[in-house]
């Protein structure tokens, strides 16, 4: 050990709880008699450095080699006296913090020689960021793309940047947003973080940590004009950052902790320390931070990796920096530095000393015990929340400013153009607000946009004040000989000559409610995780004694721990619509538990998969077989007379209930149009009546800062638009139609419209027709239709279910370090896709006729696509979720070791649907993680016997009628109550809305639970317009024993197109379209391309139910 302290030198004994002779000492070297010398190691650094605990914690380790003595050099000495009379010492720890002189510990070395673990004069270069990207350039690692911004203080003007909306220019090299700004002077921790218009804009100012902040959202969007600084592109690391502290060229430690600028909220554990957990490096990261700790001569280092897009990049190195609160890494980093010592001095001091060998540490990773099956993947497709009506309005245009503005944006290389960045948008509005004044000026001028038409364009243009990305856009396609046919709306004799169509389209914003229903719907979403079912120790997965901080007893805990602790693989894509976008973000920041804006989540966590059509559709074009599907639809529903049994065949070839339901109560179609068309002209005098009174319109504020005169013209449009010239009605607009009413009878029911129900419930009938036969009307149509959707995304699907079960080093916690974590080895994959109707419709067409089962011979199967056929609307986020499990008992090879779930939600409740609703048998997981594991747990077998209910103790008797083994009590607000119909009797369980359970009674539910969201004490309920914000049905199982390789032959045929086409045509109504080309394995741009629907079919919900 350390020689023991000698008394009479005025050093008192002791108080601590360790041995004296194993405490570093402050006693300077030459009082010490030569007979007693050992290897003296010097710690030269600010006391609040050299005094904390962690360095504490590994001199007392050090100081037990047997020829080590430790030496910590008081700050008064190295702040006050002259290098002269500082200790002496053999071995040199010194490095630089706030305050510290480094000049003075340089002059020392030079005057002493001592042996340096860290070298003094690259501690200059680590204070500057510039100097650092350098050495990391020459040494070959990766790092971001970047440019250095130097400014004369006094010239601050005189820079070689120059400003954008959306991006900077540095030297000449451009920086599209999100880009990072960071201060070249490393001691300046004011890094900001700039998003794009798109997400939303402003900036994320991060900072060294204040309590529990560590970085603060601003709107601010513009770059700081003082300083300079080095600005480098943004990582998308989904949400969280590497540290990694190496101690020597051969040993590192990496610890993860969430991203500061994911929300700013830094999370503590019940002791108050930052929660970060120990992580596995990768070959290539081990060898990145032994050139880092090469290059920069710090034995002693630490650094910090972005992991993003399958790379690994250094974005900031620290220098000397330790480990906190990790034993083990105390003990390693004692013996490797006190090794290093002996190797490098012992021969010297002729002290005997060879390098102990130790066997290599191997890692263990435990995997779950029992026959429990553990989860492995969750793959979930859902539709955007709530949002404000689509609107469009398309115009002719003929003027050279608008050819310009087309050739400018280089709109002749596709004969398309969409423009959505502000600065686009201003010059389409410069455009319209000079063509108003022209024809203002003179009437008989040559300009022949349409007054109204510019009037309206620039209305919607200037509307909120300022230009987002996520509004609206304008589309201009070239039309080489004008317009093919004059619409009802052009009567002007037609011109000669090529013409631009321009397309403007607003609207279609996610709300306030639809922001709660995502968020609220991640929030319910954890609960599917292992552990996240209830609050006591056992199933939240807070296996150890640690309590879990912000994490610790609340529903859903255990995919928080799994996602903090590194174990989770999340990725979350959305296609590039605003509204998804800002659902996919609002929903991460759920599932999450993340606080704040939902700009820097969107930006960190989202990925937009404008990838080869995975989850958006070109709206403007759709395939043959959609044409046709169309045109007979037409046909059918412009018939004045009932539907005959010749028209139900044709409409519903496939018998879908809720097809048949909506033709029995549309009975003639043209009259019930004709009734539609009574109620909408109602509907729009009525407004114009409130207008008219000076006391209603004043002060009325509807939903959404819409306003009445805004409101009238949504309506007044539809009204114009819904019958055409001919007298005949235009099919097309009956979803827009019912969109409208769906939002006001929700969000306005305030202004007390009459008749509002029953046009709502007339659009209603009429939708739930044309929106699901959109996607074709005969099995072999939907599947033709569907393809053209959904093969990139099938395939995205089968590829993550495949990745699973290959063992991967990213995403999986270090075991030995990982204290208190009980299975480091599990990780969960997570891939979340968000998207618009037309994908959900489309998928769940593949998963219903694609051949996945044979339903007469699965009962399971059968029950469900009776359900699904009942379903009249694929409502604001409806979900399919597909659900991995591992049975890790099974041989690897044995088609029992992988299982896969189908589980399905329609969505948001509709205003009316408590009644009528198709019941389903409920969330059945087979594989839940409970202590004991029933046998064929909620198998149909067992479903179909009909057992005593065993129910919770209520204080009034519930009236169950078996209907189903599921059954709801549809009181709003009231709770559901679940029978779990097993072999080993369960009582029936209260499902409290996920929102505020609270209660510890209600923590022992089962861990097979329905999970279903309520809305109703939400805090932002009822508060803006008077709205409600509906809560969403729970998820329903279809089936919950699918072989891994079932699913992957399942998807391997239907993604060969040729096999689909096929499957029907024996069966088949019509002579069907040509068979798609198969698709190259490269997915390249025009292989991969979908079609898709024009935006009226979008426009309404996910309305439909596979029929």
């Amino acid at each position: 050990g350390c020689s023991p302290r000698r008394s009479g030198h005025g050093y008192e004994s002791d108080p601590r709880p360790f041995a004296a002779c194993h405490s570093p000492t402050l006693l300077p070297t030459f009082l010490v008699s030569p007979s007693e010398r050992q290897i003296v190691v010097g710690i030269c650094a600010m006391m609040k450095k050299s005094k904390s605990k962690p360095m504490t914690q590994i001199l007392e380790r050090l100081c037990k080699f047997d020829y080590i003595d430790v030496v910590i050099f008081p700050e008064e000495v190295i702040l006050e006296e002259p290098v002269e009379k500082w200790p002496l010492c053999d071995c040199l720890i010194s490095f630089h913090s706030k305050g510290f002189p480094l000049d003075k510990a340089v002059e020392y070395a030079k005057l002493r020689n001592p042996l340096l673990i860290n070298d003094l004069n690259m501690q200059y270069f680590i204070q500057d960021r510039r100097e650092v990207y350098r050495i990391l350039q020459e040494e070959g690692i990766d790092l971001p793309r970047y440019g250095v911004l130097n400014r004369d203080p006094d010239n601050p003007e005189e820079c070689n940047l120059v400003e954008g909306e959306d991006h900077v220019e540095v030297n000449g090299e451009v920086f599209p947003k999100p880009f990072v700004e960071k201060p070249v002077c490393a001691e300046d921790h004011n890094v900001y973080i700039y998003y794009p218009t798109s997400a939303g804009g402003g900036s994320q100012r991060l900072f060294r940590k204040i309590g529990s902040r560590s970085s603060v959202y601003s709107p601010e969007s513009s770059v700081r004009k003082t300083g300079s600084y080095i600005y480098e592109e943004f990582m998308p690391t989904d949400g969280t950052d590497v540290k990694v502290y190496t101690v020597g060229p051969d040993y590192a430690h990496a610890e993860a902790r969430k991203s500061p600028a994911l929300d700013g909220k830094v999370e503590r554990d019940s002791e108050g320390k930052e929660i970060r957990y120990p992580v596995m490096l990768t070959a290539m990261e081990k060898l990145v931070a032994r050139k880092v700790c090469l290059a920069f001569k710090q034995t002693v280092c630490g650094f910090d990796l972005l992991r993003a897009n399958g790379h690994s990049f250094v974005c900031d190195v620290n220098g000397f920096s330790f480990v906190k609160n990790s034993m083990k890494y105390y003990d390693d980093c004692a013996k490797v530095l006190g090794n290093m010592v002996m190797r490098e001095l012992a021969p010297q001091f002729h002290i005997p000393w060879s390098i102990p060998m130790e066997a290599e540490d191997i890692p263990i990773v435990p995997t779950t015990s029992g026959t429990m099956m553990e989860l492995r993947c969750v793959i979930a497709i859902i539709r955007h929340g709530d949002r404000t009506p689509k609107q469009k309005m398309k115009m002719e245009v003929r003027h050279p400013l608008f050819f310009e503005l087309f050739e400018k944006y280089g709109g002749y290389k596709t004969g398309k153009l969409k423009l959505k960045k502000p600065k686009q948008l201003q010059e389409v509005l410069d455009i319209a607000r000079l063509l108003l004044v022209e024809l203002g000026q003179h009437n008989d001028c040559e300009i022949e946009e349409k007054k109204s038409k510019l009037e309206q364009l620039k209305t919607v243009l200037e509307m909120y004040g300022h230009f987002s990305g996520i509004n609206r856009k304008v589309q201009l396609t070239y039309l080489r000989n004008g317009q093919p046919k004059a619409s009802s709306e052009e009567e002007d004799s037609k011109k000669d000559g090529p013409s631009l169509l321009l397309v403007l389209k607003w609207g279609g914003e996610l709300t306030p409610a639809g922001r709660v229903q995502a968020e609220e719907l991640g929030r319910a979403f954890r609960c599917m995780y292992p552990g996240g079912q209830a609050g006591n120790r056992q199933s939240l997965g807070c296996e150890s004694p640690i309590d879990f901080g912000d994490y610790a007893g609340f529903p859903g805990c255990g995919l928080l721990r799994l996602h903090s602790t590194y174990r989770h693989d999340l990725k979350i894509y959305a296609s590039d619509e605003g509204r998804v976008q800002m659902t996919a973000a609002a929903f991460a920041k759920g599932l999450l538990a993340l606080e704040g804006e939902l700009t820097p989540i969107l930006v960190q966590m989202v990925k937009s998969a404008n990838m080869n059509g995975l989850l958006d559709s070109d709206s403007d074009s759709l395939t043959d077989c959609q044409q046709k599907v169309k045109a007979r639809l037409h046909e059918i529903m412009q018939k004045d007379q009932e539907f005959s049994q010749d028209d139900y065949l044709k409409l519903a070839p496939t018998g879908s209930p809720s097809l048949v339901n909506s033709m029995d109560v549309i009975e003639n179609p043209v009259k019930t149009c004709d009734k539609v068309y009574a109620l909408i002209q109602s509907l729009t005098s009525q407004i114009r009546k409130r207008l008219e009174d000076p006391k209603s319109s004043g002060n009325l504020q509807l939903y959404h800062s819409e306003t009445l005169e805004l409101m009238l013209q949504r309506w007044s449009k539809l009204e114009r638009d819904f019958r055409m010239k001919n007298g005949r009605y235009d099919i097309s607009k009956i979803p827009d139609i019912y969109d409208c009413i769906k939002y006001d009878s929700q969000h306005n029911a305030s202004l007390s419209l009459e008749d509002t129900l029953e046009l709502f419930r007339l659009s209603r009938a009429l939708a739930d027709i044309v929106i699901p036969q959109e996607y074709g009307i005969s099995k072999a149509e939907k599947l033709d239709i569907a393809q053209a959707y959904c093969v990139p995304l099938l395939k995205k699907i089968q590829l993550d279910l495949q990745r699973t079960h290959e063992d991967e080093a990213v995403n999986k916690l270090h075991p030995l370090y990982s204290r208190g974590v009980m299975s480091p080895g599990r990780h969960v994959r997570t891939r979340l896709y968000f998207t618009s109707e037309s994908h959900v419709h489309s998928l769940l067409s593949i998963f219903r006729y694609g051949g996945l089962l044979d339903e007469e011979k699965d009962q399971q199967w059968k029950q469900a696509m009776d359900y699904l056929s009942a379903v009249t609307e694929l409502n604001y986020m409806t979900q399919i979720v597909i659900m991995l499990y591992e049975d890790n008992n099974k041989d690897p090879s044995s088609e029992e070791r992988f299982h896969v779930e189908l589980h399905f939600s329609p969505g948001v409740k509709g205003c009316e649907d408590e009644e009528n609703v198709p019941l389903g048998f409920g969330f059945r997981p087979a594989s839940s993680e409970n202590q004991d594991k029933k046998p064929n747990q909620g198998s149909l077998e067992d479903l179909s016997q009909d057992q005593p209910d065993q129910a919770l103790p209520v204080s009034e008797p519930i009236n169950i009628q078996r209907r189903s083994p599921m059954i709801r009590n549809r009181k709003t607000g009231s709770m559901e109550v679940q029978t779990l119909s097993q072999q080993t009797q369960a009582p029936a369980v209260p499902v409290i809305p996920v929102t505020f359970l609270i209660s510890s009674e209600l923590f022992s539910m089962p861990a097979v639970k329905r999970f279903s969201v309520s809305f109703a004490r939400h805090p932002t309920n009822g508060f803006e317009g008077c709205s409600m914000v509906p809560s969403i049905y729970p998820l329903e199982t279809l089936h919950n024993s699918l072989s891994l390789k079932q699913v992957d032959k399942f998807l391997n045929a239907v993604c060969e197109s040729s096999t689909l086409s096929s499957l029907f045509d024996s069966q088949s109504q019509t002579s069907l379209y040509s068979p798609q080309q198969p698709l190259s394995s490269s997915g390249s741009e025009t292989s991969l391309r979908p079609p898709s629907q024009p935006l009226w079919r979008k426009c309404f919900s996910f309305c439909l139910i596979l029929i």
